[in-house]
């Protein structure tokens, strides 16, 4: 886990995204997969955030 964003190093996701991941809907999966894709565009590139 990255201390500084609280983000998995691998996968982006937050501590809560990975312990109800295998509980969720598709459609609360489809969220988190948009929110991986919003992070891990401001982290390639931050001056666009």
């Amino acid at each position: 886990m990255d201390e500084i964003h609280g983000l998995c190093e691998g996968c982006l996701r937050t501590l809560d995204e990975i312990r109800l991941w295998s509980v969720s809907s598709d459609a609360e999966k489809r969220v988190v997969w948009s929110c991986i894709a919003d992070r891990a565009a401001a982290l390639t590139n931050p001056t666009a955030a």
